[in-house]
């Protein structure tokens, strides 16, 4: 991959920015996925891609209940929430601390997400963070060159090619403090059960509101694949999008952009580069008239009591690196050093 440009200097005043820091001496990567765990991910993401494919005419000639979009929209809050604030800003960056049992509801949430096993992610994205858009960042769109036809290979591979390589991230070398957790460990080697639940659960109430296989089949597709395809696709942007379209007010070390038509659907995670320039804050949407629904969930737990120790962005040093003055070191550990360029 070609290295990309860094721009300012490293602002050595302040904190690291995850703790524990990981083992450079280890590999970046675990063994590689089983084959039946490839099957199962080739599954998972080509099949709400199928449904989502198929929702426009199948919805103009059955139509959408209320039923249908009010388990949607609801399934896609709870579980997108559980990815953006439990598995992002609170697994991966430690952006507060929870109690145990939001911490288990968080986890469980994000797993029926159907984005992973809550270890396995947040190893791939500290490993993103140590090498964000370069060698070693393992969803850059910038990875086979700065033309458009390399940029377009690359932002495919960014949306969905990486996660069918079956390359895992090393979670000893990432993610050591959640691989001693022994609630998400538990809840990782549920993944699959929960995967069924949250595709067959809509399809269950589906059938028990309206009496009928119809409505069963109406809560899987609506509820179910689309929602989740939605919702992958939201992420995804994140890693593609928002790594090549939008604004960079802030300066940082990759080519992370604020991309503003995403900020609602991804409940505030598509604020990017202001999140790369202060990765462990809870806020990503720093600006005025930023809309972050995840940093203002966050905030509702904060007063119930549920979260503490909460990372909220400084100001005087936002306002440094929106000037252009400083640009954070990374430091999930060191790795990006590793990395001539």
């Amino acid at each position: 991959m070609e290295a990309t440009h860094s721009t300012g200097v490293v602002d050595q005043g302040q904190s690291p920015i995850e703790a524990p820091r990981p083992d450079a001496a280890k590999p970046l990567l675990d063994a590689p996925q089983t084959r039946g765990a490839g099957i199962a991910m080739w599954i998972a993401v080509v099949l709400p891609l199928v449904g989502l494919a198929v929702a426009i005419p199948v919805g103009w000639g059955w139509g959408l209940s209320v039923l249908d979009l009010s388990m949607a929209v609801v399934a896609y809050v709870v579980t997108g929430l559980a990815v953006t604030v439990g598995y992002h800003r609170g697994f991966t960056h430690r952006s507060f601390k929870a109690k145990r049992g939001l911490r288990i509801a968080l986890a469980i949430g994000g797993s029926l997400a159907v984005e992973g096993s809550p270890v396995q992610w947040v190893a791939n994205h500290r490993r993103h963070h140590a090498f964000s858009d370069r060698e070693g960042d393992p969803h850059s769109p910038w990875r086979y060159g700065t033309d458009t036809r390399a940029l377009l290979k690359g932002m495919i591979y960014a949306h969905v090619g990486w996660m069918l390589k079956r390359e895992l991230s090393n979670r000893a070398r990432f993610a050591p403090d959640l691989l001693a957790d022994r609630d998400l460990r538990a809840i990782g080697r549920f993944s699959g059960v929960l995967v069924a639940a949250s595709l067959l659960v809509p399809a269950a109430v589906g059938g028990l509101v309206t009496g009928t296989w119809s409505g069963a089949v109406a809560g899987f597709f609506w509820a179910g694949l689309i929602r989740v395809a939605l919702l992958h696709h939201v992420t995804w942007s994140v890693n593609s999008v928002c790594h090549v379209v939008g604004k960079r007010p802030y300066s940082c070390r990759d080519r992370a952009t604020n991309f503003w038509p995403l900020a609602i659907l991804s409940l505030g995670e598509s604020w990017h580069n202001s999140h790369h320039a202060d990765p462990t804050s809870a806020r990503h949407g720093t600006l005025p008239g930023q809309i972050d629904p995840s940093a203002r969930f966050i905030w509702l737990l904060e007063k119930l009591n549920l979260v503490y120790d909460v990372r909220w962005p400084d100001q005087q040093r936002m306002a440094a690196r929106l000037a252009g003055l400083t640009s954070p070191d990374f430091g999930v550990g060191n790795d990006h050093a590793l990395v001539p360029g």
